[in-house]
């Protein structure tokens, strides 16, 4: 399971959605992400999703390997699901001791599960798609306008890029910890969730301790190349916008006009 976290990791490929500029693709997961929670209808979620398709279909990315990704939250995809199949009111369509299963129950579960698993995937796909160098300029220069209010925006970008590259780097070390401790007869896959849960708690020293040597050397390696977070680093590829970056913006708007509309107005004309 800890080799299918995809968050955080990339995926070298030559496709329209890797030469984009990390600003737009930044703003289409923002948007994207905003629509899935305005939208409470059936006609708007598959308006997202066939959104979605296209955008999976243009990073060329392989689809095994994005949906791979939701292994490590099929947990909280289910415990969602349990929690609203059994926590909702309506029409009942089976009782199981004091519990009751609704035919809302099971509507509001698939919907609230579908919304988790595009959440995941198209946070996935940003990261797939994009250099932790670049996701670092694209949210430095994102967020430039807050300089003005005396944030440190290039701090604050990089803790957030270190922390995404983190999350891979971390797994890793954690799937090498289990492997040397199962060569010594240690087993994780036997027994109830208690048990696991407990022959995991030998792993977290040695994974705090390789954190925090991974972070030393970082803080050493920054140094060495004079990084002191200033504004007066120069870039090797300055960012620029491009005629397909804002053709892009221009889609990313008529997406989010087309989303609000059969929020706000689709009942109304009977879209919906």
């Amino acid at each position: 399971m800890l080799r299918d976290i995809t968050l955080g990791q990339y995926y070298p490929e030559n496709s329209i959605l890797h030469r984009m500029d990390p600003r737009v693709k930044l703003m289409g997961t923002l948007i994207f992400i905003i629509s899935l929670f305005i939208n409470h209808s059936w006609t708007g979620y598959g308006l997202i999703i066939l959104c979605f398709i296209g955008v999976m279909k243009a990073s060329r990315v392989p689809p095994a390997y994005i949906f791979k990704g939701l292994k490590p939250v099929l947990i909280l995809i289910f415990f969602s699901a349990g929690l609203n199949i059994f926590m909702t009111d309506g029409r009942v369509l089976l009782r199981i001791w004091r519990l009751k299963i609704t035919l809302e129950g099971i509507e509001r579960a698939v919907f609230y599960s579908i919304r988790i698993v595009l959440l995941v995937l198209s946070s996935s796909i940003m990261t797939l798609t994009t250099t932790p160098t670049s996701l670092t300029d694209g949210l430095e220069k994102g967020l430039g306008f807050l300089k003005k209010l005396h944030i440190p925006v290039r701090d604050m970008a990089m803790i957030m890029s270190i922390a995404l590259r983190f999350i891979p780097i971390l797994t890793e070390e954690l799937d090498r910890i289990m492997k040397a401790q199962a060569s010594r007869g240690a087993n994780f896959d036997s027994g109830g969730i208690v048990k696991k849960a407990k022959s995991m708690v030998p792993l977290l020293v040695p994974l705090l301790v390789s954190a925090f040597r991974r972070a030393g050397d970082l803080a050493m390696a920054m140094d060495a190349r004079c990084y002191n977070g200033g504004d007066v680093r120069t870039k090797l590829h300055p960012l620029r916008y491009s005629k397909a970056d804002f053709l892009a913006y221009g889609v990313l708007g008529v997406y989010l006009l087309g989303v609000v509309f059969l929020r706000y107005a689709g009942s109304k004309m009977g879209l919906l």
